[in-house]
């Protein structure tokens, strides 16, 4: 965080520029801030405070009269009103992470950068002039700006995870097209307004981003109820005594875990750990329980008929038809398979095996999976699982 505090000592000791336009702006940031929502996941929380922030970094004029404010004074500003905001979600144990905050200030800073220097100097109205010209520049550097934001994402994700680069820039690259536009749009027409209109434009231009924040809430609230239902669905196998405590959870974990180590995306992902929830699902047709639930000891076409049956019900509810696809499929030959289900197929095994063997089960488990590989398990899949299990920092409790 040298960046922080170089901007705020800097501004500290040279004082602030048009204190008028930084309180109104500060504010904005520290409102975005309180209004910050918890059902963001990694995409931007607190999107009225990055729009207040992006436009600050890329104010030229306020009502037609030039100001002055640089780099530091705009990444102080920022910085100063997130702290003010965030005080009570801190207070109740739901503040931003260090992550989140230093993604914040140095992807503003960015945009500072390209912006402040050049427009102080006069290079920018020498180059572009207004109107028109002048607009697609603050279209073009917030482009730019959430590009940097993305690869920064990208590689915290990466070190904190050890995912590989790519499939999580594509993520996060796809994310930008849902409440990233609507950051990205809201910071240049507040930019732009406060330029022509004054600061009495800020809470006319905030509007329109707060009911899109409040429609990405009920969204996201659809999408949890969705997930628990079939959490809740999963959890009838364990509670009819067919599998043991807890194992489609920790399938579903160890699946995504696979997944994300293998490159997938996210949409493909979260079918992939819904149908790992739901693998078992088949199970409730079996007149006699299937000891300890390990199906994967069992005949393929035992086997077989139990996925069928599974991906029946699963049909039956509802769901994203590929869910289904991926439970009806997990007992296929694995050249047969898609790769979802390949995953599926390995975890299970994993869970099943590591179980059967007490202490030295996992590695037991992963020794039974490798000398099957090439018949029964995918070589890539295991090799992927191998690593999965050997980051310290995995949590097999639940999916996540």
């Amino acid at each position: 965080m040298g960046v922080t505090l170089v901007a705020l000592v800097g501004t500290v000791r040279e004082g602030i520029d048009e204190r008028g336009v930084a309180v109104a702006f500060g504010v904005l940031v520290a409102v975005g801030e309180l209004a910050r929502w918890g059902g963001g996941g990694d995409r931007e929380p607190a999107p009225l405070g990055a729009a207040g922030a992006l436009a600050y970094a890329l104010l030229g004029e306020v009502a037609g009269e030039p100001t002055g404010h640089g780099v530091l004074q705009v990444v102080a500003i920022t910085v100063a009103g997130a702290l003010v905001g965030c005080v009570p979600h801190v207070a109740r144990g739901r503040g931003p992470t260090l992550d989140h905050m230093a993604r914040r200030v140095l992807t503003v800073a960015f945009a500072a950068v390209c912006f402040q220097p050049l427009y102080n100097q006069g290079k920018l109205a020498e180059w572009f002039g207004g109107g028109a010209y002048y607009a697609l520049l603050i279209a073009g550097l917030l482009v730019l700006t959430a590009l940097c934001d993305a690869v920064l994402a990208a590689a915290m994700a990466r070190a904190r995870t050890r995912w590989p680069f790519g499939p999580l820039l594509r993520d996060e690259l796809r994310a930008m097209l849902g409440i990233g536009s609507a950051v990205c749009a809201t910071g240049a027409v507040m930019a732009l307004a406060v330029a022509v209109a004054g600061l009495w434009a800020l809470p006319v231009i905030s509007l329109p981003l707060l009911l899109t924040q409040l429609a990405f809430r009920r969204y996201s609230a659809v999408k949890e109820t969705y997930r628990q239902t079939i959490a809740s669905l999963a959890r009838a196998t364990e509670i009819a005594g067919y599998t043991p405590h807890g194992h489609a959870h920790r399938v579903a974990a160890l699946s995504r875990a696979i997944g994300r180590d293998l490159g997938l995306s996210g949409p493909d992902l979260t079918v992939l750990e819904y149908a790992a929830l739901m693998h078992d699902i088949g199970q409730l047709s079996l007149v006699d329980p299937v000891v300890e639930g390990a199906t994967a000891a069992l005949p393929p076409a035992q086997q077989r008929r139990i996925a069928l049956l599974g991906g029946a019900v699963v049909r039956q509810t509802g769901v994203d038809a590929r869910i289904a696809v991926v439970v009806e499929r997990q007992a296929d030959p694995y050249r047969e398979q898609p790769l979802t289900a390949r995953i599926v197929r390995t975890a299970n095994a994993y869970d099943e095996m590591a179980r059967e063997q007490g202490p030295q089960g996992p590695l037991a488990a992963l020794e039974r999976l490798r000398l099957a590989t090439g018949h029964e398990y995918q070589p890539e899949v295991v090799e992927a699982l191998a690593r999965v299990v050997s980051h310290p920092g995995l949590s097999l409790g639940s999916a996540g």
